[in-house]
């Protein structure tokens, strides 16, 4: 436990360092394909993770590997342009370390976006879909010794997505005339994407979607109490894999997010100005 502290206490040491006195007020995790809402952010400052000590390097593609911090929508805000996956072969105390490090800067919300699979059958690519609940399958970040400076040994998950950011975030959607939906994420290792019968499986346990990330993310934030706020754009889906030619391709899954990310990062800037 020393270990992991002492890792956190120096990556945050460097990057407050490197802020200058700026105090950021929201986290952003931008996802695959998603880092176009870096480009809003305002005076932005980019401190790449290969310079903070101890912090892992993002290798997915379409992870550039910054925090961004800057002004959006009137707010500090601390952005991740690029997260870090388990499926990397990090362990999830690196995983969640950016976060962590966000924590003790005294963040207020964390917002969290991710591309993911559609498994409910009425999903069609591109479509946005709030987050509501999740469902882990992968390693929980909580497992091992309790940092509790952060939270407590069992932290609640009965809410791990802010109700009343869900519905500031539907009003805003409507106002803009976006359409969403709403639902179940699942979270699993990857890197490979699932198979027609997982897709089956995911649906039939009560999942809507699911990817390879987010979901540990959000423990670490809740485990100190901080409210979150999560949406993926749906860029492949399950009855889709009922033709013999389909495949799903890493570049595709990048190109599908890229193209929903105006419409997303028009719901995310504003709910930052209105909190």
């Amino acid at each position: 436990m020393e270990h992991t502290l002492e890792t956190i206490h120096k990556a945050t040491a460097f990057v407050r360092q490197a802020l200058g006195g700026r105090q950021p007020q929201v986290g952003i995790v931008l996802g695959s394909g998603l880092g176009k809402l870096a480009d809003q952010i305002e005076d932005p400052l980019a401190i790449p993770y290969r310079e903070i000590p101890g912090f892992p390097v993002s290798t997915a593609i379409g992870h550039k590997g910054n925090f961004i911090v800057g002004t959006l929508g009137g707010k500090t805000v601390i952005a991740m342009q690029g997260r870090i996956h388990y499926y990397e072969g990090y362990g999830m105390e690196q995983v969640v370390l950016p976060i962590r490090v966000m924590v003790s800067f005294g963040i207020g919300y964390l917002f969290v976006s991710n591309a993911a699979g559609g498994t409910n059958l009425d999903y069609r690519v591109g479509d946005l879909m709030i987050i509501k609940d999740h469902i882990n399958l992968v390693p929980n970040p909580l497992i091992g010794p309790n940092l509790d400076e952060f939270g407590p040994r069992f932290p609640d998950m009965t809410r791990p997505y802010s109700p009343a950011l869900i519905r500031k975030a539907e009003a805003i959607a409507a106002e803009e005339k976006i359409p969403v939906r709403k639902g179940v994420y699942v979270a699993c290792t990857g890197p490979s994407y699932e198979t027609p019968a997982e897709y089956r499986y995911f649906r039939m346990i009560g999942a809507d979607a699911v990817g390879m990330s987010t979901v540990p993310e959000v423990i670490v934030a809740r485990h100190s109490g901080i409210p979150c706020f999560g949406m993926s754009v749906i860029t492949d889906v399950a009855h889709a894999t009922d033709e013999d030619d389909y495949v799903i391709d890493g570049a595709q899954v990048v190109a599908m997010a890229d193209a929903a990310a105006d419409k997303m990062s028009r719901i995310f800037s504003r709910l930052v100005a209105e909190l």
